[in-house]
């Protein structure tokens, strides 16, 4: 009896720290290396941060949207975009670290909520962009900070309700 005790709070532990995971830990980056675009929402003649994280070598940076950037090995640079870059568009970001080619988005802000349509256009069925829209760029220490005691207090708790339940049922 009491191992089922013990496996119910440590599964209602885990499950806890499961849900208290930074949803950044499960994002998948299809690239190569960790190559990053930051913001990936920027605004007409905005800056971002482009980051080759684990190249082991320069990584050049092209874009129809910026000019052509150099990041340093294992480094990071910033691009300023194009004034007149479409607001709405997405551009194609392409990273090249010795052959290597990675490619990620970087949007434009400004467009309309619906897309306008002229007779010469063709539209074409395209899937959701989902993600998170440049609102997330990276946990601070303070925040991880806050999470691992959330975590740490939450499975305190679970272990100290299921000692008192423990303790109550003996007598």
């Amino acid at each position: 009896m009491r191992a089922i005790r013990a496996a119910s709070a440590a599964l209602l532990g885990a499950a806890a720290l499961a849900l208290t995971a930074p949803t950044a830990a499960f994002a998948v980056n299809n690239t190569p290396y960790d190559f990053r675009v930051t913001p990936s929402t920027v605004a007409p003649g905005g800056r971002v941060t482009l980051t080759a994280g684990g190249c082991p070598s320069t990584t050049t940076v092209t874009s129809g949207v910026f000019d052509v950037v150099t990041v340093p090995q294992n480094g990071a640079a910033t691009a300023v975009v194009d004034q007149d870059a479409t607001p709405g568009a997405v551009y194609s970001v392409q990273f090249n670290c010795i052959g290597r080619i990675g490619t990620l988005d970087l949007r434009i802000s400004g467009g309309t909520s619906t897309p306008t349509v002229s007779s010469t256009t063709t539209i074409a069925p395209s899937g959701v962009g989902g993600g998170l829209g440049g609102s997330f760029e990276a946990m601070n220490t303070t925040e991880i900070v806050a999470g691992g005691v959330l975590v740490a207090a939450a499975a305190t708790a679970t272990v100290l309700v299921v000692r008192r339940r423990a303790a109550h049922r003996r007598h």
